[in-house]
């Protein structure tokens, strides 16, 4: 690949030097999804099964390097131990299904057929992939959004091409390579660099899988629709907790807290703001703060030293240091952390409580470890506060009795809702995974995250061959009156209309 220059990959936790990458420019990518295209042909004519065979090859060899990948993987986002070992089995359980469920969800069908012409019919359906998809992933899991989003597609028969964020390309990069060394055709690659290398991606593939900022989706949208390709979208969220008066108040405040705080807080369905019952107020306050101020912060290594590691940007944290200063100064109190670690880029588990939306802690999205906590007089309060958001990518809801948790679900504005528990959503693959509103567009995971990269074909051929059909010139009177009477006689439901 030929390469402008290089960047260079720090780790957030104390800005030390973990490697370097090439920089893709514009004609390197396209000459990228050249080959890859000029492959694509051979490995859509593959049946669905003999794709998923490759990938269950490749799901061993991620197995058999998943500790050098973990550790690759912390050291450029300084995770802890515990959360840079959870993103390969996760992808291992999703190369898994998507194997499994592919095969039928590209099968050829043959829906029944309807209406008076459709009768003299053969009807098939079958699914063509797009020929190369780009997938764009971020610095939060960047090797399990990657990988996530490659696995269906690669089944589904497309050739794929990741662009990783420039600040964490290191870990996805080394997986990449891991598709060449178990002999799978060449199509998956991965190119490196920073905006123009996603620009350049965008420009080239014919379907494009974002996940980001809202921001970078909508700017990734319109380049899209210039060029008329589809594209599905993974956007911010503002992910809220409701906690009812039945609540079981242990487990949601122990919810809460890892909801809040996993990753840093650094993930779009992180819990970004709690609305509590008045009656189980305090005692919920009072288990969050006790279990955050207990919370382990630092630089890992693999012994599960840490619970929170640093936020992966200076940009990241100073939205962070922004919205809690923001919070306090607008009459919100901290009872637990609230501030940056020695000027690190670690900052400590808040608890903000006193706050309403006229904050930019319950309006725009932190990204980072804190949890806003809000008492509400009810249900309804609970809902229209949480419903108050341009975003709408899940939500979480406890309560003791399973009917109300249940209603309250159905009236909240979100992809996905969970109930008594936090990130259920994420490892359901077999539901849909996507946002409302500013939260994205399209879906991931269940049959969509195949069959969305996939273009539906209807092959249709005559079951009876006479020289001429009844419908096609010339036209005369007994020709028509014999197809308006058909039309009559199969469409009408009542046996009036059907001699009218």
């Amino acid at each position: 690949m030929s390469t402008d220059s290089v960047i260079t990959v720090c780790s957030p936790a104390d800005g030390r030097v973990v490697d370097s990458v090439p920089v893709a420019g514009g004609e390197a990518v396209a000459a990228v999804v050249g080959e890859l295209r000029a492959e694509q042909a051979g490995w859509a004519e593959l049946s669905a099964r003999a794709r998923a065979a490759h990938l269950l090859r490749y799901r061993d060899w991620l197995l058999d390097n998943e500790s050098r990948l973990a550790v690759m993987l912390q050291q450029e986002t300084g995770k802890p131990w515990a959360e840079a070992n959870l993103e390969i089995p996760y992808i291992v359980d999703a190369i898994n299904y998507f194997a499994r469920t592919a095969p039928g969800l590209l099968a050829d069908r043959r829906p029944p057929r309807h209406g008076t012409i459709a009768v003299t019919k053969r009807q098939l359906l079958v699914q063509r992939p797009y020929p190369v998809v780009g997938v764009i992933t971020p610095w939060n899991f960047p090797l399990g959004l990657s990988l996530l989003d490659a696995v269906p597609a690669l089944l589904a028969g497309a050739a794929v091409v990741v662009k990783p964020s420039e600040f964490t390309p290191v870990t996805v990069a080394a997986a990449i390579e891991g598709w060449k060394a178990v002999g799978a055709p060449r199509v998956l690659e991965c190119v490196t660099g920073g905006s123009e290398t996603g620009v350049a991606v965008v420009a080239n593939v014919d379907y494009v899988q974002f996940t980001g900022s809202t921001r970078t989706g909508k700017a990734i949208a319109h380049a899209a629709a210039e060029r008329l390709i589809p594209c599905g979208l993974e956007l911010g969220g503002k992910d809220a907790m409701i906690v009812l008066d039945d609540a079981d108040i242990g487990r949601a405040a122990n919810a809460a807290v890892w909801g809040g705080m996993a990753n840093a807080g650094q993930m779009c369905t992180s819990v970004e703001r709690v609305y509590v019952e008045a009656a189980v107020y305090d005692e919920f306050i009072g288990l969050v703060a006790e279990k955050l101020s207990v919370l382990r912060v630092g630089e890992d290594d693999q012994q599960f030293r840490y619970d929170v590691g640093p936020l992966a940007t200076d940009a990241q944290l100073a939205i962070v240091c922004d919205h809690v200063e923001d919070a306090v100064v607008r009459g919100a109190r901290v009872l637990v952390g609230g501030a940056r670690i020695d000027g690190s880029g670690f900052f400590e588990p808040t608890l903000l409580v006193d706050v309403d939306h006229s904050m930019l802690c319950m309006q725009r999205e932190t990204f980072g470890p804190t949890l806003p906590v809000m008492k509400v007089r009810d249900e309804d309060e609970a809902v229209r506060l949480a419903n108050d958001s341009d975003y709408g990518l899940s939500a979480t809801v406890f309560s003791g009795n399973r009917a109300r948790a249940g209603r309250v679900a159905r009236r909240l504005d979100a992809g996905a809702v969970n109930i008594n528990d936090v990130f259920g959503n994420l490892f359901t693959l077999s539901l849909p995974q996507g946002g409302w509103k500013q939260s994205g567009l399209g879906r991931r995971n269940g049959a969509d995250a195949v069959l969305k990269y996939t273009r539906p074909q209807a092959i249709v051929s005559a079951r009876v061959q006479l020289n001429s059909e009844i419908i096609w010139y010339p036209y005369t009177a007994i020709r028509g009156s014999i197809v308006h009477r058909l039309g009559r006689i199969l469409g009408a439901r009542d046996l009036l209309r059907r001699l009218g």
